[in-house]
């Protein structure tokens, strides 16, 4: 067997992550070929990841940035089963790192995210390279992104609910991108405005007034005059621009926004939280 020295360990934990044991037994295994130590560990985790496929990996941290031009803004979701593990520096860490290449490299899916490299290797990999050093379930389960002339990221403390924001306009005061991107956190909308609620969500609303209205009582040739009113009021308290702002509910946001710059306005959000 070769000499495994602690210089060897530590070299081996630097490029992988996992345990001092965990390399000192790769390193045995492999005889000192450190290539070997690596694709062990790997394998390591895909068994770990095997014996876990059913568990629900509920946990996680939900996070979003910007590039420094703020014209390109990501959010991504990295999963795990506890929330002791979701609050693990090194999983935040893995999370970020994960983030950070996205912001650089701007994939289009969740799935050429995951084909992207970290340290040399596939995302997707080295995901499940950490199941094996961190023993739960992990999963990259989520990537959005929006291009606009100005994006704002929001992360609630506590790393369970991010926004993105995309505004028409640059150089407006950061407080007002700030305070859609809240807006967007606690109000939960469906669409930036009505014209964007999809022709589906319509219907089913426009259904639920029927059906709302004849539960009452109400006559069968007033039902969908009735519906239509309550599908004006869905849109007032659903989609962003018409939702009251929470910090001032004497305006819409679409007013705020105006009342700060006549042209600006909401291109495009994302919204994301974990069900915790």
């Amino acid at each position: 067997m070769a000499a495994i020295s602690a210089a060897d360990v530590a070299k081996l934990r630097k490029m992988t992550g996992a345990g001092m044991m965990d390399c000192k037994k790769a390193l045995q295994e492999a005889e000192g070929d450190f290539d070997k130590a690596v694709e062990l560990i790997r394998k390591k985790g895909q068994a770990v990841a095997n014996k876990r496929a059913d568990r629900e990996a509920g946990e996680g941290v939900v996070l979003a940035k910007t590039t420094d031009d703020n014209s390109f803004g990501a959010l991504s979701v990295l999963n795990c089963e506890t929330d002791f593990v979701a609050k693990n520096a090194d999983f935040e860490s893995l999370a970020a790192n994960i983030l950070e290449i996205a912001l650089d490299k701007k994939p289009g899916t969740l799935e050429e995210l995951k084909q992207l490299e970290l340290d040399g290797v596939k995302i997707e990999e080295k995901v499940v390279e950490q199941i094996g050093i961190i023993g739960e379930k992990l999963e990259l389960s989520y990537y959005e992104f929006i291009k606009a002339d100005h994006v704002h990221a929001y992360i609630h403390p506590g790393n369970k609910l991010a926004t993105l924001a995309g505004f028409n306009k640059e150089g407006i005061n950061e407080q007002v991108y700030k305070d859609v991107a809240m807006q967007i956190a606690a109000m939960n909308p469906v669409a930036v405005d009505k014209d964007n609620v999809s022709q589906k969500d319509i219907d089913r609303e426009i259904e639920i007034g029927k059906d709302q209205a004849r539960r009452e009582g109400k006559p069968e040739n007033l039902l969908e005059k009735i519906a239509m009113g309550k599908l004006g009021k869905f849109f007032k308290e659903n989609t962003l621009l018409n939702q009251d702002f929470v910090k001032d509910n004497k305006q819409t946001i679409k007013q705020y926004l105006k009342s700060t710059d006549s042209e600006l306005t909401v291109t495009d959000f994302k919204r994301y939280t974990l069900n915790t």
